[in-house]
C-alpha cells in the first residue's frame, strides 16, 4: 500500500493511493495515520480494504508528511562508505546517530526556508524507514516486525551550523522545514530488499546526487535493532538513514543552496518529491 496524508498543514487527512494514482479517503475508517493504524493489525485492516469504495479526492491537493504523531525523529550520519569517502571522513564502526527536531517535519513538496543568516544549506536525498509498533532493545532478527514501512527523505542541513558552530549536529538539521518527507509511506511488502534501491536528487534539473542504498555501512535492520538499544521506537517513528554522495558539501567547490532553487528526489518504488527554496522572511 501507499499511503498519505493529504489536505492544509496541520488539517491533513489520511488517504491512501489506488492502483490509478487516485487518493482514497480513509477519514472514514481512521483517524489519521499514527499509531495502532500503523501497527501489523492496523495496517492489515487497510490493506483488506477494496480502494474503489473509498471517497475519491478530487484535485491536487497539497500532501502533507505521511504519519504524523511521532515521538523521534532520528537520522544516521556518514552512513554511506562513498558519502563518507567525499567528506574525507572515516567509516564508522558504528553507526553516528543524532535527533532531528519534530519540527523540521514538513510535506514532500513544501517549500523550503532558507534560514536566517544561512551561509551553507545542503541538501540530502535519504531512505527513511517508518516505524510500526514500539520497539525497546529488539535484535536484528525481530527488527523489521517493527517496520510499517519506507517514505523518502530530504534531510537539509545547514553545514556551517553543524560543523563550525561548536560541534553538535544537530542545529544545523532540526530548521524549520529541513525534514520534507513522502510523497507517501509505501509499506514494506511492496519494497522486496531495501538495500538495493536507486536513489537520485536533482538541483534546478542537473543531477547532484546518484546513488544506491547498497552502499550503506549499516543496514536498515541493524539501525532499527541499534536504534533500540538507546531510544525507544514509537509508531510513527522515523529513521533517515543517511544518503549517498553528491550532497553539496561534497562539491569542489562546495556548491550550497539558495532562494529560488528547486530540489528533486527520488528513491526506486517511493516516489518523488519536489521542493522550492525559499528565503527566511521574520
Amino acid at each position: 500500500m501507499k499511503l498519505l496524508r493529504y489536505g492544509p498543514a496541520g488539517a491533513e487527512k489520511p488517504g491512501m493511493l489506488d492502483a490509478s494514482g487516485t487518493i482514497r479517503d480513509l477519514s472514514g475508517v481512521i483517524a489519521d495515520l499514527k499509531g495502532d493504524a500503523l501497527s501489523p493489525a492496523g495496517l492489515a485492516k487497510l490493506a483488506a480494504l477494496d480502494a474503489s469504495k473509498l471517497p475519491a479526492v478530487s484535485g491536487n491537493p497539497r500532501l502533507g508528511p505521511p504519519v504524523t504523531g511521532l515521538t523521534n525523529f532520528i537520522c544516521i550520519g556518514l552512513n554511506y562508505a562513498d558519502h563518507a569517502a567525499e567528506t574525507g571522513a572515516a567509516i564508522p564502526k558504528e553507526p553516528i546517530v543524532f535527533i532531528k527536531s519534530l519540527g523540521a517535519l514538513c510535506g514532500p513538496n513544501d517549500d523550503v526556508i532558507i534560514p536566517k543568516g544561512s551561509v551553507k544549506t545542503d541538501w540530502e536525498v535519504e531512505l527513511a524507514v517508518i516505524i510500526g509498533s514500539k520497539a525497546k532493545c529488539v535484535s536484528e532478527d525481530a527488527a523489521m516486525d517493527h517496520v510499517a514501512g519506507y517514505a523518502v527523505c530530504n534531510d537539509v542541513s545547514e553545514r556551517e551550523w553543524q560543523i563550525e558552530r561548536g560541534g553538535t549536529w544537530d542545529k544545523g538539521k532540526g530548521c524549520d522545514t529541513f525534514g520534507p518527507l513522502g510523497p507517501w509511506l509505501v509499506t514494506k511488502d511492496e519494497i522486496a530488499d531495501p538495500q538495493d534501491l536507486a536513489m537520485t536528487l536533482d538541483v534546478d534539473g542537473h543531477r547532484m546526487q546518484n546513488g544506491s542504498t547498497r552502499t550503506m555501512i549499516f543496514g536498515v535492520r541493524h539501525l532499527v535493532s541499534y536504534v533500540s538499544h538507546f531510544i525507544t521506537l514509537h509508531p510513527g517513528d522515523v529513521i533517515s538513514t543517511g544518503t549517498p554522495p553528491g550532497v553539496g558539501l561534497g562539491q569542489k567547490p562546495p556548491v550550497f543552496l539558495k532562494a529560488g532553487q528547486t530540489m528533486t528526489l527520488a528513491i526506486q518504488g517511493l516516489g518523488e518529491q519536489t521542493q522550492r527554496t525559499v528565503a527566511y522572511e521574520g
